[in-house]
């Protein structure tokens, strides 16, 4: 019987086959290493409390933390039973759904903005009568939703739809069996089993939504957000004027990843 490891000296000589690919892979680590080191030895040249204490940052900050959780939450309500269904079901223009939900993924979050506004824009007969009522879908924190949950929501669909596929449906033929509906088979038995996936799409949705740019950009260039905000921090200030946004942008998206890390499942959807 052969091993894959031979003795030389008494220790145990591991068989080269992973060499390759880890050291490839340690590239790409590198890479993604990289610009956070080089971003980071910045914030010594500057002043970010005193960046953060501004109204515009700490409006701008208050934004994204208002409309972000919105998104997620739109994205999660609608977005799971979709991956459900996905998951469950096969029906004629499945493969169009399909497509609709990966295409906000592809196509250019400006692009994406630019077509929000062709349909939902100040001018456009959705646009118009949300005006009317007072309501606007631009320029306005609705408008900032929209856009976030455009981009963003693909995400919690996708991963979700991966968890409920690996669902065993046994089990929720056994639920049906034993006399419970299909929402009580759906909320007692599915979601509890596809829990880490759902959850490491809505971590993936929110870190989306509250990084957007592009679409936000196109259909809500005001009120700011922290993206927006650290754009016109750039055009003004160049780079170092940047960081203190910047910064707290990271913190957010590492509190809210290093979270679901030590709670959640998120590590074991990743393994997967």
């Amino acid at each position: 019987m052969s091993h894959p490891e031979a003795v030389s000296g008494g220790r145990p000589i591991r068989a080269p086959e992973l060499l390759v690919p880890a050291a490839l892979g340690g590239v790409l680590l590198v890479y993604f290493a990289l610009p956070f080191a080089a971003f980071l030895t910045r914030t010594g040249t500057a002043n970010v409390v005193s960046g953060l204490s501004t109204p515009q940052a700490r409006e701008a900050i208050g934004n994204s933390l208002l409309t972000a959780p919105v998104s997620t939450a739109i994205a999660a309500v609608f977005g799971v039973p979709l991956a459900y269904v996905l998951a469950r079901r096969s029906f004629p223009g499945k493969r169009l759904v399909e497509a609709l939900v990966i295409l906000p993924l592809v196509v250019p979050p400006v692009v994406g903005g630019a077509m929000l506004l062709t349909a939902v824009g100040r001018f456009t007969p959705i646009g118009s009568v949300a005006v009317a009522l007072g309501v606007p879908l631009t320029d306005s924190l609705l408008g900032v939703v929209l856009a976030q949950t455009f981009v963003a929501a693909p995400f919690v669909v996708i991963t979700a739809r991966a968890g409920f596929g690996s669902v065993d449906e046994r089990l929720e033929q056994a639920s049906r069996s034993l006399g419970y509906g299909p929402l009580s088979t759906f909320r007692n038995v599915s979601l509890p089993l596809a829990r880490g996936s759902i959850l490491a799409g809505v971590t993936l949705t929110f870190a989306r939504a509250i990084g957007e740019f592009g679409a936000t950009m196109m259909l809500a260039y005001n009120p700011r957000t922290m993206p927006t905000r650290l754009w016109i921090d750039f055009i003004a200030g160049g780079i170092d004027a940047t960081v203190p946004i910047a910064l707290a942008l990271l913190g957010v998206t590492a509190t809210v990843l290093t979270s679901i890390q030590r709670f959640g499942r998120f590590p074991s959807v990743i393994e997967r």
